[in-house]
C-alpha cells in the first residue's frame, strides 16, 4: 500500500505511456456502521472522478485508531467524530499526552447520533437503569466508547457502574438478540444497519434522554449537539427520541500533498450524489456543515477548494 506522504510511481505496463497510480487507504470504522459505507462512497467518487488516484476503504476500530493511522501514516484519509478528532489534535482527553497536531480536516460528513438500545421488556427506560446492567459501550478505541463515556460521566455515571464489554455495532446488535447484555450504544449516523436488522427480528426500545442530561453533556463537551431521532426511522420505534449527536469529520495528515486534497475534496463536493446514493446520511455533507461543524483546521488543499467555492470561512478553520 503507498501513501501520501510517500508516493512512489508506479509504471503501469499498456499500450501507450507509463501511468502513476497512487492508491489511497482510507480508515473508516466497521461494516455495522456508517463509516464503511461513506468511505466506500468516497473511495468510489476519488476512482471515477480524480484522474491517477485509486482509493480502498479499510475496517478499523473508528475514531480513536483512525486517528493514530493518520498520525503513522498507515492511512491516508479518516474519519473520524468531531470530539475525537479534537482531543487528538489538542492532545486531549483520550489523547492526553500524546498531541497529534498533524491532524486537518478535509470537511466534515454528517452528526452521528448516540443511539442505546434495549430490548422492550428489560425494564431500562433511562440512562440511569443501567447501573447493575450488562452494556455495550462500543468497541475499543471508538468514537462510541468516547461519546458514552462523556455522556455517563456528565451525568454522574461511568463505566464502572455497570458490567462495561466493548462490542463493535454487529457484535452488539448479535449480543442483544441473544440476550447476552441487556444494553448497547452506538454513535453512528441514523439509520444504521445493525439496528435496523435487530428491529426486524426483536422488539427493542430506545433510550431518550431528559433535557437535563443533553444540557450536562453539552456543557461537558461543546461538540455534541442536541438532536431528535425521529419516530419510525427503527421498527417498533414510533415515538422521537431526545439524544445527542457529533459529527463527523474526514481526516487527513497536515504532511499530504495540498494538490492531491485539493482535487479529493472537489470531487467529493462535486459528486456529493453519489454519497446520498450510498447512505443517506450523505444529505448533510454540504459547505455550510463543514464551515460550521469541523474542530480543526482544514487542509491547505481543503481550504483552497472551499475558498474557490466562495465559502465563508471561520479564522479558526485556517491552517
Amino acid at each position: 500500500m503507498l501513501h501520501i506522504r510517500a508516493l512512489v510511481a508506479v509504471a503501469v505496463m499498456a499500450a501507450g505511456p507509463a501511468a502513476a497510480q497512487s492508491q489511497l487507504s482510507i480508515a473508516t470504522g466497521g461494516t455495522g456502521g456508517v463509516y464503511y459505507p461513506m468511505g466506500g462512497g468516497l473511495a468510489e467518487v476519488i476512482n471515477n472522478h480524480v484522474e491517477g488516484m485509486s482509493a480502498t476503504a479499510e475496517v478499523t476500530g473508528a475514531s480513536v485508531e483512525n486517528m493514530g493511522l493518520i498520525a503513522t501514516g498507515d492511512a491516508d484519509l479518516a474519519i473520524g467524530l468531531a470530539d475525537t478528532v479534537q482531543q487528538a489534535y489538542s492532545g486531549t482527553g483520550r489523547f492526553e499526552g500524546q498531541e497529534l497536531p498533524m491532524i486537518r480536516a478535509v470537511g466534515s460528513l454528517y452528526a452521528n447520533m448516540v443511539q442505546i438500545v434495549t430490548p422492550a421488556d428489560s425494564g431500562i427506560s433511562s440512562i440511569a437503569d443501567l447501573a447493575g446492567k450488562r452494556v455495550s459501550v462500543g468497541a475499543p478505541g471508538s468514537g462510541t466508547e468516547v461519546n458514552a463515556m462523556t455522556l455517563l460521566e456528565a451525568n454522574g455515571l461511568s463505566f464502572d457502574d455497570f458490567d462495561a464489554q466493548r462490542l463493535n455495532f454487529n457484535e452488539t446488535a448479535d449480543a442483544l438478540a441473544n440476550g447476552d447484555i441487556d444494553a448497547g450504544f452506538w454513535s453512528v449516523g441514523a439509520p444504521t444497519s445493525s439496528i435496523l436488522n435487530l428491529a426486524t427480528t426483536q422488539d427493542i426500545r430506545m433510550i431518550s434522554l431528559t433535557e437535563e442530561q443533553v444540557a450536562a453533556a453539552l456543557e461537558a463537551d461543546p461538540t455534541f449537539a442536541s438532536l431528535s431521532l425521529a419516530g419510525g426511522t427503527y421498527e417498533g420505534v414510533d415515538e422521537d427520541v431526545a439524544t445527542i449527536g457529533v459529527p463527523n469529520v474526514l481526516v487527513v495528515s497536515s504532511e499530504t500533498d495540498e494538490e492531491t486534497v485539493y482535487q479529493i475534496t472537489k470531487a467529493m463536493y462535486e459528486n456529493i450524489a453519489d454519497l446520498q446514493a450510498v447512505h443517506p446520511a450523505a444529505n448533510e455533507t454540504t459547505v455550510e456543515f463543514t464551515m460550521n461543524a469541523t474542530p480543526v483546521p482544514l487542509h491547505p488543499g481543503a481550504l483552497r477548494y472551499f475558498e474557490e467555492a466562495g465559502a465563508e470561512i471561520p479564522d479558526d478553520l485556517r491552517p
